[in-house]
Formats: C-alpha cells, sequence, structure tokens
C-alpha cells in the first residue's frame, strides 16, 4: 500500500511548526527531509511525519 504524502502546509498543520522551524530543525537533523515527488515539487511521506511526533517528548505535565 502506497503512503500518503504531506505537502509543507499539511505538515506545519500536523506538527505545529512553522516553515522556517522545519528548514531550520532539517539543516541541524532535527527533522525528517522531504522526498521528491515531482521535478519542482517534495513532499513528507505521512509515516515518517506520524513516526517523528510519536517520538517527541510528551508536554504533558
Amino acid at each position: 500500500m502506497a503512503d500518503h504524502h504531506l505537502r509543507r502546509p499539511a505538515v506545519e498543520a500536523a506538527t505545529g511548526l512553522s516553515r522556517s522551524t522545519i528548514y531550520d530543525m532539517m539543516d541541524r537533523g532535527e527533522f525528517p527531509r522531504p522526498v521528491r515527488i515531482g521535478r519542482r515539487a517534495v513532499a513528507w511521506p505521512e509515516s515518517v511525519i506520524a513516526h517523528w511526533l510519536a517520538q517527541r517528548p510528551s508536554t504533558a505535565a
């Protein structure tokens, strides 16, 4: 079964991160890199974002 791919606005909505934060974190190796889905388009596999979110520390006190 093919993984659904999320474009940047959907990744921002899912993670609560801004565009600049996502790219800063990618540069530091703290956020997954997107995959190329077209000549000028990239997206993140939904499963990769879900896994990244699951690995984040909980903010519940």
